[in-house]
């Protein structure tokens, strides 16, 4: 199915549009030819989609989500499709716990072809989430790793944010009560947590959150913040790893005193970018002599659970962003590195409301969004920058 971007142009897409900190004019948005991919389900599973990540890996794409049926009940699910994303089609997936056959699979990384999901369901006395990792093997089957319930949960769990992978392996990033947390692995056969860690644990100087990651050197830089002690907000910091498991805190430079934070970041041009929130606006920062340097703003955002910036994405030179305003979800792009931005017309207008969400991916020679209202999940893509 076939949808000009310009068709789906809504007053609730523009809603998410602010104005871009490089000019005072509102920039025009640019649109793409999105193409709408259909996602069968698997024999005898019924309900429907569910879409969080997408990701590039071994010449073909990966979406992972689940399926939900009409009583809500989710089990997970993964769909494959070739180089050009036309054609869909759903991944054996085999779970071994009880909530492992419930979750929903919501982040994905490759390395040298190998497949890694995460996912999650909420469940148990406190509705708290239990998580799982995930490998594609040989035969194509995406099994669940089994795992002690205290690597991801236990009276230390906190979250799990995003996984991704790099030379040096695989890196989940999350929080444990003790702080900033990271899971590694060389392969994704099986994860180990690092918590109290000095330097990305919290400390005497504030509370440490930990949000995303990127592979850079040989090692990671890790995107997150701070909530230094004694007041009620947080400062964008990161931190470098050479692998060595020491961590060095990256701060930023001029802090502006309101609620800031590093949600999502990226490898541009061989530099980390950072993008999250900043006071009322969508920060970005460019991390240069590990230092976190403000670049840019855009948008505006008003506080909820749909605030902020859910995925990036490296497209040629171009950065593309998926965001939540408070009330609705967009994209925006900038061609400069982060410094200025202008939005890109979305396939789909998306609401914030219990279990939507929208992220974007880029591969070789394209872009995909995976859309989701909380209702059903829909895949799109379009030709990308190269």
């Amino acid at each position: 199915m076939r949808r000009a971007g310009a068709a789906v142009v809504t007053a609730l897409l523009l809603s998410v549009v602010g104005c871009s900190s490089s000019s005072d004019a509102e920039p025009s948005p640019l649109s793409l030819d999105w193409r709408e991919a259909a996602l069968p389900l698997a024999a005898g599973v019924s309900g429907a989609p569910v879409v969080r990540d997408a990701v590039a890996c071994g010449g073909a794409w990966f979406v992972v989500g689940g399926v939900r049926d009409a009583a809500r009940v989710t089990s997970p699910a993964v769909w494959r499709a070739g180089a050009d994303g036309v054609s869909w089609s759903p991944v054996s997936v085999a779970a071994e716990s009880f909530y492992g056959k419930q979750n929903v699979l919501f982040s994905a990384a490759c390395r040298d072809g190998r497949l890694v999901a995460v996912g999650d369901k909420p469940g148990g006395a406190h509705g708290n989430p239990r998580t799982s990792s995930w490998l594609l093997d040989g035969g194509g089957v995406l099994r669940e790793v089994s795992a002690r319930f205290e690597l991801f949960g236990g009276p230390s769990a906190v979250n799990v944010s995003r996984l991704v992978a790099g030379p040096p392996g695989f890196l989940i990033t999350g929080n444990r009560v003790s702080g900033a947390a990271v899971w590694s692995s060389a392969d994704g056969s099986a994860f180990e947590v690092a918590e109290g860690v000095p330097g990305l644990a919290s400390d005497a100087s504030g509370v440490t959150w930990a949000a995303d990651a990127v592979a850079v050197d040989g090692g990671w830089v890790v995107a997150g913040g701070l909530m230094p002690a004694g007041r009620p907000d947080r400062d964008p910091v990161g931190w470098r790893s050479s692998g060595d498991g020491v961590w060095r805190r990256l701060t930023a430079e001029g802090a502006s005193g309101e609620y800031e934070e590093l949600q999502r970041v990226a490898l541009a041009g061989g530099v980390p970018v950072a993008l999250g929130l900043r006071g009322s606006a969508l920060g970005v920062w460019r991390l240069e002599s590990d230092r976190w340097r403000p670049v840019g703003s855009f948008g505006s955002v008003s506080p909820s659970a749909w605030s902020g910036v859910r995925a990036v994405a490296v497209s040629g030179s171009r950065l593309v962003a998926a965001v939540g305003d408070g009330s609705a979800f967009g994209l925006w792009v900038s061609d400069d590195g982060g410094s200025g931005w202008r939005p890109l017309v979305s396939p789909r207008a998306v609401r914030g409301v219990s279990g939507s969400g929208l992220s974007v991916s880029a591969g070789p020679g394209l872009l995909v969004v995976s859309s989701d209202d909380g209702v059903s999940g829909r895949v799109f893509t379009a030709v990308s920058a190269t």
